[in-house]
C-alpha cells in the first residue's frame, strides 16, 4: 500500500529556511538537497472523436490455467457473489476446501470476517485508525458487514452454532474480525473439509480499501477468508498452528496460498476488474453480466466494478515475463493517461524481472477510482492494483510513483507472502526500495535520503505487531521511510551489485514460502559471507538511527622543524547506531583538503593534523554515505567559531528542526 507525504510544501519551506540561515552562519551544506525533480511526462491529448478504444471494450479474452504447481495450495474457494447496486450489498455464497498442511490434527479453523471492521466505531480498527486511513476519511456511510447466513457441511450439517467470535489481540468484546469455528471431525494431516456458506456484505463508502464510489464498488478483503496456518519451521515456528489476529489499523494482511474460482454477477452495463482472469466471456441476461475469474497460486482475491471504466488491454513480453496481458481499468478523467500507466506497468514489470525474477501470472490490472474513491486507491492484490483516484487532470510524477509501487508489492506482498500483520517492513519497505530504483532508472527521479532520513523524529523497531506502532503516521515512517533506509544502508555498505544479488536470492529462495525477517539476514549473511548481527540488532529489531558528529575543534599554532604551523585536534564522536567504514573531510585555509578514514565502530575518534595553514572546517560522512544519519546539522563544524557560540548554535537549531520535524512530518 501506498503512504501519501503530506504536507510537503510546508517541509521543504521548512529546509529552505534552515538552508538558509544555516549558510549565513557558516554551516555550509550540511542541509542540500540532493533530490532530482523532473518534469512529469507530457500527457498525450485527449482524442474528443473516441470515447472508448474499440478494440479493448470488454474484457473478454479467455486464459486456460497453466499446469505448473507454484505455491502450497492450502485453500480452494469456490464463489458466487451478486452486486445489488441499489442497496450497495454484496450477496454471496462459496465453498472452502482447506487442506491440513501440517503434521498434526486440527480440531479448529480460523476466519477473517473483515468488512465487520466497518460495523459501529468501536471495532478494533475504528477506535486504532479514528476512523481514518492516511487522509481519508470514514463519513456518515462509511458503515458495513459481513453477515454469515449459513455454514453447512458437506453433508447439510449446520456449524453456525459452533462459531464464536475472538479477539486475541486487544479482547475487544466489540469487535467481530476474526470466528472461531470448532470443527465436528479433526482434520488429519494431508486430509481436506469442504464448508459451504452464505454470506451478506454491506458495503461502506468506499475510506479504507473497500467500498464504494458512487457507482464504484472496490471489494478488497470482502468474502469469509480462513487464517493462515503455519507449518513448523515457517517464520522459523517450533510448533505449527493458526497464524490469528483481528483487523487492525495498521495492519494489512496474510494468508496461505490457494485457489480461487468466483463467478461476479453486476448490473449489464458494468464492467468487471479481478483478480486472475476470465476463464469464459462475461455472458448477459435479463439485464445482468456475469464474469467468471479464476485464479491460482495466489492468497487472495480482489475485484472492482463500474459502469464508466474505460478498458485498455496491451500484451507484454520480455526477459522475465514470458507473456502478461496488461489490463487497465480507466476512469474517463483520466483516459488521455492511458500511455502513462501502461509504460509504468512495463518497465515496473520489466525492471522488477530483470532485478529479482520472472512474473508468474499471465496478467495484471490495474484499476483507477474515481474522483472521491481514494480510499480504494494505492492498494496491491495478487495479480491486481489500484491507482490513486482520479482526482485531478494532471498528476505528476505520483501516478507513476503509485503504480511503480503497487507492482512492487506483486513480488513481496504477492508472490514471497510476508506476514504483514507482524512484519510489515518486509513488504513495504522492501516494495518502497524497488519503488526507488525503478523511479530513478526508468524516470531520472533520484531519492533524496538524506532528507527523509531527517522525517525519522521517532524511530521504532521494524520487526512488531503493526499496531504497536503509536499511530498510522508512526507506522508509515518506520515501515516503509526507515525500512527502505535499511535496505539502502546495506547496499551502501556492500555495493550495488552485490545488493542486487541479496535481493535477487532472497526472492528466488523464498517466493511462494512466508519468510521471515531472520531469513532475510541469513541471504544478507550468506551472499555477503560476514555478519550482520550488529546491524539487524541496532537497525531492525531495535529502533536506533545512525547520528555521527563533529564534536570539538581545536587548532592552534605549534613549532615545529618546518617551522610555524598548525595542529588541529578533531573530535568525532558516533551518538547512534554503527555504520562503517566512513570518512571525515578536513578542508585547510590554504585551499588543500584531506581525508581520513574512519571505522566507526568506537564511540569516539580524536584526529590529529599538523598542516602549514590553519583549519577551516571538518565534516563526517561529506559524501552521505550513512543513509541511516538523521541528524546531518552536527556532521559540519567551522574552527573559526568561539566554542561557546558554537555549541549554543548547534544545540539550538539541532532542537529546533526536531521540534518542527517532529510537528510537521509523518
Amino acid at each position: 500500500m501506498t503512504p501519501r507525504y503530506l504536507k510537503a510544501i510546508l517541509l521543504f519551506a521548512l529546509v529552505a529556511i534552515v538552508l538558509a540561515v544555516s549558510v549565513r552562519q557558516n554551516f555550509r551544506d550540511a542541509w542540500l538537497s540532493q533530490y532530482t525533480y523532473a518534469v512529469a511526462p507530457e500527457q498525450t491529448p485527449a482524442n474528443p472523436k473516441t470515447a472508448k478504444p474499440p478494440s479493448g471494450a470488454e474484457p473478454n479474452a479467455i486464459i486456460t490455467p497453466k499446469p505448473q504447481v507454484l505455491s502450497t495450495r492450502v485453500a480452494e474457494y469456490h464463489i458466487d457473489v451478486r452486486l445489488d447496486e441499489n442497496e450497495k450489498k454484496l450477496i454471496g455464497e462459496q465453498s472452502i476446501t482447506w487442506t491440513n498442511p501440517g503434521r498434526k490434527p486440527v480440531e479448529e479453523m480460523y476466519f477473517h470476517l473483515y468488512p465487520n471492521a466497518f460495523l459501529s466505531d468501536n471495532t478494533t480498527f475504528m477506535k486504532e485508525s479514528g476512523g481514518k486511513l492516511r487522509q481519508d476519511k470514514a463519513t456518515a456511510n462509511s458503515r458495513g458487514y459481513l453477515k454469515l447466513e449459513s455454514l453447512e457441511t458437506t453433508e447439510g450439517e449446520s456449524l453456525l452454532p459452533r462459531l464464536h467470535y475472538v479477539q486475541p489481540d486487544d479482547g475487544n468484546p466489540d469487535d467481530f474480525t476474526l470466528a472461531k469455528l470448532r470443527l465436528p471431525d479433526p482434520v488429519a494431516p494431508g486430509e481436506d473439509i469442504t464448508l459451504h456458506m452464505k454470506f451478506e456484505v454491506k458495503l461502506p463508502e468506499v475510506f479504507a480499501r473497500m467500498g464504494y464510489a458512487g457507482d464504484f464498488v472496490m471489494a478488497g478483503q470482502w468474502f469469509p477468508k480462513v487464517a493462515a496456518y503455519e507449518t513448523a519451521g515457517t517464520r522459523g515456528r517450533a510448533i505449527e498452528g493458526w497464524n490469528i489476529h483481528q483487523y487492525h489499523g495498521n495492519s494489512e494482511f496474510y494468508s496461505n496460498f490457494g485457489i480461487y474460482s468466483v463467478r461476479i454477477q453486476v448490473p449489464e452495463t458494468y464492467t468487471v476488474a479481478a483478480t486472475g482472469f476470465q476463464t469464459k466471456p462475461a455472458a448477459s441476461k435479463e439485464g445482468r453480466k456475469t464474469y467468471q475469474f479464476y485464479a491460482d497460486d495466489v492468497h487472495d482475491f480482489a475485484w472492482a466494478a463500474s459502469p464508466d471504466f474505460i478498458y485498455v488491454e496491451d500484451a507484454y513480453s520480455t526477459a522475465g515475463i514470458p507473456g502478461v496481458r496488461i489490463k487497465l481499468y480507466l476512469d474517463p478523467a483520466h483516459e488521455n493517461l492511458k500511455d502513462r500507466y501502461m509504460h509504468a506497468a512495463k518497465s515496473s514489470l520489466a525492471k522488477y524481472a530483470q532485478w529479482y525474477g520472472q512474473y508468474p501470472y499471465s496478467t495484471l490490472s490495474i484499476v483507477v477510482p474515481p474522483k472521491g474513491g481514494n480510499g480504494a486507491g494505492g492498494m496491491e492484490y495478487p495479480t491486481l492494483i489500484t491507482a490513486f483516484a482520479a482526482d485531478t487532470d494532471n498528476p505528476g510524477y505520483e501516478l507513476e510513483r503509485t503504480v511503480v509501487h503497487e507492482i512492487g508489492h506483486q513480488y513481496f506482498y504477492g508472490m514471497i507472502a510476508s506476514n504483514e500483520f507482524e512484519e510489515a517492513w518486509l513488504d513495504e519497505g522492501f516494495t518502497s526500495y524497488a519503488e526507488d530504483k525503478v523511479m530513478e532508472s526508468e524516470y531520472g527521479v533520484k531519492p533524496n535520503l538524506s532528507l527523509e532520513a531527517s522525517y525519522m523524529t521517532d524511530p521504532a523497531p521494524l520487526k512488531q505487531l503493526s499496531w504497536s506502532y503509536r499511530s498510522h503516521e508512526h507506522y508509515a515512517e518506520n515501515v516503509y521511510i526507515r525500512a527502505k533506509l535499511v535496505l539502502f544502508g546495506i547496499e551502501k555498505q556492500v555495493g550495488t551489485k552485490t545488493m542486487q544479488k541479496i535481493m535477487r536470492t532472497y526472492y528466488q529462495k523464498y517466493k511462494f514460502r512466508h519468510p521471515s525477517t531472520a531469513d532475510f539476514q541469513k541471504v544478507v549473511e550468506q551472499v555477503t559471507k560476514s555478519k550482520w548481527t550488529e546491524y539487524f540488532r541496532e537497525y531492525v529489531y531495535g529502533g536506533q538511527m545512525a547520528d555521527f558528529a563533529i564534536e570539538s575543534i581545536r587548532v592552534h599554532p605549534v613549532e615545529t622543524e618546518q617551522g610555524r604551523q598548525y595542529e588541529s585536534i578533531v573530535l568525532v564522536t558516533k551518538r547512534g547506531g554503527s555504520f562503517g567504514p566512513l570518512s571525515v573531510l578536513f578542508q585547510f585555509a590554504d585551499g588543500k583538503t584531506e581525508k581520513k578514514q574512519w571505522s566507526g565502530e568506537e564511540k569516539h575518534v580524536q584526529f590529529r593534523l599538523v598542516h602549514d595553514a590553519p583549519l577551516l572546517w571538518a565534516e563526517v560522512d561529506p559524501d552521505r554515505h550513512v543513509v541511516l544519519d538523521n541528524k546531518r546539522i552536527n556532521n559540519f563544524m567551522k574552527a573559526e567559531l568561539p566554542e561557546a557560540s558554537r555549541i549554543r548554535w548547534s544545540i539550538g537549531v539541532s532542537k529546533l528542526i526536531e521540534g518542527l520535524l517532529g510537528a510537521i512530518g509523518w
